[in-house]
Parts: structure tokens; C-alpha cells; sequence
């Protein structure tokens, strides 16, 4: 009796490496054009993704946020409006970066974590993004406050005393909702109390 011929199983091509970009990769992309202006790209975990579409509730919270946060502004702090953050596997942009000054320096490089003492992401579709992973990349930045304005539960999220290592978090999280006020500070000094209801003017 002939032996069973053993049975033919197709092969089955390996998976394909991800190739991850480096900071410095990511900013000569941009530096020699490859990534110009109009990419709307943006360098997260070593990956160039593309940055998620923006709505009007978006947009026209950032417009009515601006001047109200440019009038609160200490003459020794900058604030940048989606504007790039270099960290140490991502350069995200922020939708409100207050980082030292003077700003002269800044047409020279991008701020870094140490720079920073306050982001802000508004957030409507991306809240859930915004909060487990840009919140995650800002505590192991050690970035000392991060504010989530989620304009769908019409609140403001602030996360403060961030922890790195393996399991980077922020150890303090505090719900603001309509009618109360979050406290605007920078280097631990508050500057004023925002109600929540200038900081979400507009619902998603």
C-alpha cells in the first residue's frame, strides 16, 4: 500500500515590516519639500498620518477660543495654534500650544516638551483619540497639563502630573462641566478661572 502523499499547503507570504520614521527623518521629509504645506500630514508613533478632516464645530471653536486665550497670555509665553511639537516619536499639532517665549526662537526649530506648560485639543469625532493616545504621548512627554475641550459631552477634561516610563498616564483627572470653571495656569500659578461655557462656545 503506497504511502499518503503528504498534503500541499500553499505557501504564505510574511508580513510586511512597517517601516517607522524618525523625528529627524520625518523633519528633513518636510525641510527638503517632500512634505510641503498642502501634505496635511503629520509624524504620531513613527507613523506619517494623515490628519483627520475638520468640521466646522472644530474650526470655528478654535476661531472664538483665540482671541479669548491671547488676552489671558503672560508676556513671557507663546501661544501656537496647530502648530508642530516635537516629541521624542511624534511631532503632533496641537490645536493650542502654550509654550515659553520669546517666539523668535521658534523660526528656528519647533518647541519641545520642555517648552510646553499647557496643550489643548478641541475634540468632537477624535475625543476618543485625543484622550487614550495623544493624552498618553503628553504624560510620557511629562507636558504638565493637557485640556480636552470635548465639545460632544459639552465639557473640558483636564489631565495634570504626568508619569512616564512603561506605563506613561496622568495621575489627576478633572471633569469640568457647564457652569463651572477650569483653572488657567502656567508654571503652577493660576492666571484665571475660564467657564466652561467660553471654553465649549459651540456644539459638535
Amino acid at each position: 500500500m503506497s504511502a499518503l502523499a503528504p498534503s500541499l499547503r500553499p505557501e504564505v507570504a510574511p508580513e510586511p515590516t512597517l517601516y517607522r520614521f524618525s523625528v529627524d527623518q520625518y523633519q528633513r521629509l518636510v525641510e527638503q519639500g517632500i512634505l510641503g504645506p498642502d501634505a496635511h500630514v503629520e509624524l504620531l508613533e513613527g507613523r506619517i498620518v494623515n490628519k483627520m478632516s475638520r468640521n466646522p464645530p472644530h474650526d470655528g471653536t478654535i476661531t472664538l477660543l483665540i482671541p479669548l486665550l491671547l488676552r489671558l497670555l503672560p508676556p513671557e509665553w507663546v501661544l501656537r495654534v496647530q502648530s508642530a511639537l516635537v516629541l521624542a516619536r511624534s511631532v503632533p499639532e496641537p490645536d493650542f500650544a502654550f509654550v515659553r517665549g520669546p517666539a523668535a526662537q521658534y523660526t528656528k526649530r519647533h518647541p519641545r516638551p520642555a517648552d510646553a506648560g499647557l496643550l489643548i485639543e478641541v475634540a468632537d469625532s477624535s475625543r476618543l483619540t485625543d484622550r487614550r493616545e495623544k493624552g498618553l504621548w503628553y504624560a510620557e512627554a511629562r507636558i504638565p497639563e493637557f485640556w480636552l475641550i470635548n465639545l460632544v459631552d459639552q465639557r473640558v477634561e483636564v489631565y495634570t502630573q504626568p508619569r512616564a516610563g512603561k506605563s506613561p498616564t496622568y495621575r489627576q483627572h478633572r471633569d469640568y462641566a457647564m457652569g463651572e470653571q477650569v483653572p488657567f495656569c502656567l508654571d503652577g500659578r493660576q492666571i484665571a478661572r475660564l467657564p466652561v461655557a467660553e471654553l465649549c462656545p459651540v456644539t459638535a
